[in-house]
């Protein structure tokens, strides 16, 4: 039992790494429907200068528990073989296939906002306020201008903090908000030419970050659960307005790779896309792929449950 569960949430990990791949897509937002959100949290905040002591005499024992090491390891393994073996099958993807792709987020992040509105247990005017929130700051963060912002030690370290932040935030993507901040092309390139110092820097930002946001997370699922999931749901419903299929790009930028990519992009309908790039919009195959995404969550979320029910038992 204890082995299906570890691989079953490595498996969840490959997902969420498949997601932190793709631009515009959050880890999170897989995570929240594939129920392990909270405990992901909430095992992250273990990480505190308890388990810092435990390891520090040797009390390994102790820490694995403390941390929830049997939960965490198999999630985080997973996420790291999905970045460093699916991330060019992604990319591949994404490159030819990209209406297909993105209609099939689109579903399926329409089905986990759907999902997520059951775990509210009482709709009342802050809740709706709340998630009108969500989707303001979802939406601005997808139609924002990237900044000219400076590459002092200080500023990586920040911009290490804020994307993993984002990462684990359902509907909001950790190399999006590295964009915004103006900072993708640079932390891109450093890791690809191996810039220790600039990695090193951006590594300790996102520790940093993951722990101390996560113990504020914990916080606010505690006490403000209802305001707190609405405003991660209406993160997801914003969102859609970056994974929608069919764009026109208004302002580019040149990769790590020297290859260009868009960088400002509005929304159109198929039948503008087909006169503006002389393309075939793919309709049909974006609109069945779009019901598979949105079919796909609740296969999930219903084998989720039969496996709790087992568990239980």
């Amino acid at each position: 039992m204890q082995f299906s569960r570890s691989l079953l949430l490595a498996l969840k990990g490959c997902a969420m790494g498949m997601a932190d791949v793709v631009p515009g897509v959050s880890g999170g937002t897989i995570a929240f429907i594939s129920g392990i959100y909270e405990e992901l949290i909430e095992s992250i905040r273990q990480v505190d200068l308890t388990a810092l002591r435990l390891l520090c005499r040797g009390r390994f024992r102790e820490l694995w528990q403390h941390i929830n090491g049997a939960f965490l390891l198999p999630v985080l393994l997973g996420i790291g073989i999905a970045i460093f073996s699916l991330a060019r099958l992604m990319t591949w993807l994404l490159a030819n296939h990209p209406i297909e792709i993105w209609s099939f987020f689109f579903g399926l992040i329409i089905a986990s906002a759907l999902l997520v509105a059951r775990q509210i247990e009482r709709w009342t005017i802050p809740t709706v306020a709340s998630m009108l929130v969500g989707i303001g700051v979802a939406w601005w963060i997808t139609v924002a201008s990237p900044a000219q912002t400076p590459e002092t030690w200080w500023f990586i370290l920040l911009a290490g903090a804020i994307a993993i932040c984002a990462m684990i935030l359902p509907g909001i993507s950790g190399a999006f908000i590295l964009l915004l901040l103006g900072k993708y092309q640079y932390i891109m390139t450093a890791i690809g030419e191996l810039n220790l110092p600039v990695i090193l820097i951006f590594a300790v930002g996102a520790v940093a970050g993951i722990v101390s946001f996560s113990h504020l997370l914990s916080w606010l699922l505690k006490h403000w659960h209802d305001c707190t999931i609405a405003v991660l749901m209406g993160f997801m419903i914003g969102s859609l307005n970056k994974v929608w299929p069919w764009k026109e790009a208004v302002e580019t930028f040149v990769d790590s790779h020297g290859k260009t990519m868009p960088l400002i992009e509005h929304n159109i309908t198929p039948n503008r896309f087909e006169a503006l790039t002389g393309q075939d919009a793919h309709l049909l195959p974006a609109i069945v792929l779009c019901l598979l995404g949105f079919a796909s969550i609740y296969a999930i979320e219903t084998t989720a449950r039969i496996l709790a029910d087992k568990h239980k038992k």
